[in-house]
């Protein structure tokens, strides 16, 4: 029994981390397939049949490629940080909760926010640690930006915390048997999709990569390995994000094929609003985290915790 119960999460965690990897490699060839047909051309479509095996001929000539690094670096930082990033990406993933239990908690949601706030220092370390200008302004505009949304994004979690009473993603699916949240609070789901596009570093908010004036942001020093950890950990984001807004918002349960749809749809939707919109402004950027969605999840707590105490009244 003991040996079944150190070996289960173990093969799980190691089966989750290959389809994480293997998602985010397909959703790489899905970006760019909608990209290419929103500007009416054909994305990658060369390599083997319609261009399915194109994201594993890119790793293996990113991971191939020479290992180049600035001279004033700070090396030990630089070279772990993409690392220490992937990590990260990965780890939260714990968050989901699987058939064999493997490591579904009660305070998931708990985790889920302390693993996000340690991804700012990956930014921030990247970009302080490459020794450039260029990189330094991509890091800290990322953090600021990232810090900015948490506060939503954290006001927006609690305000469905004190509604399920729990921080477990299992509750969500319980409560949301006969209607979802996204029909009880549409404003909040638009705005945490939003924070997601901007925890993500997404378009409109990739402000941190801003190639009109950073050339690449904060990872611009980074070429081959550690260009393609950074990647593979923006992917593995934005399919956790996609996770999170169904199992949250969209009220499947997590074991049926529907919860896999809305997933792929919230990533669709992710790529969708890199090929139509445009960069917003950096100060609109701030104006729209502290002036419209702080007040509106701070109400929408007031409110939710408000008609929570008014049923349990009703109740007792």
């Amino acid at each position: 029994m003991f040996m079944y119960d150190c070996i289960l999460p173990l093969v799980g965690s190691l089966i989750l981390i290959i389809c994480v990897l293997v998602g985010v490699a397909f959703l790489t060839l899905l970006e760019r397939s909608v990209l290419g047909y929103i500007q009416i051309r054909k994305g990658p479509n060369k390599v083997g049949f319609a261009g399915i095996p194109q994201p594993f001929c890119d790793a293996i000539k990113l991971f191939t490629k020479e290992q180049t690094y600035p001279v004033l670096s700070n090396y030990l930082p630089y070279y772990f940080s993409p690392v220490f990033s992937l990590f990260l990406s990965l780890l939260v993933w714990m968050v989901m909760p699987y058939l064999s239990g493997m490591y579904a908690f009660n305070l998931g949601l708990l985790f889920f926010l302390c693993c996000t706030s340690l991804g700012v220092y990956t930014v921030m370390i990247a970009g302080w640690s490459s020794n450039s200008n260029y990189a330094l302004l991509g890091g800290l505009r990322g953090v600021a930006q990232t810090i900015s949304y948490e506060v939503s994004l954290a006001l927006i979690l609690l305000s469905f915390v004190f509604l399920v009473e729990g921080y477990c993603l299992v509750d969500f699916v319980k409560y949301q048997e006969y209607i979802w949240f996204m029909v009880l609070a549409f404003p909040l789901g638009l705005s945490w999709l939003a924070s997601c596009l901007a925890e993500t570093n997404r378009t409109p908010f990739d402000f941190a990569e801003g190639e009109s004036e950073l050339v690449s942001g904060f990872n611009v020093e980074y070429s081959s390995g550690g260009f393609a950890l950074i990647f593979l950990a923006e992917y593995a984001s934005i399919l956790f994000m996609s996770m999170l807004f169904s199992a949250i918002f969209l009220g499947c349960d997590i074991y049926t094929w529907g919860f896999f749809v809305k997933l792929s749809f919230i990533s669709f939707v992710f790529i969708w609003v890199r090929g139509t919109l445009p960069r917003f402004r950096y100060d609109k950027l701030m104006y729209l985290a502290w002036k419209s969605f702080l007040p509106l999840s701070l109400n929408y707590l007031f409110l939710l915790v408000g008609v929570k105490i008014m049923f349990m009244s009703l109740l007792f």
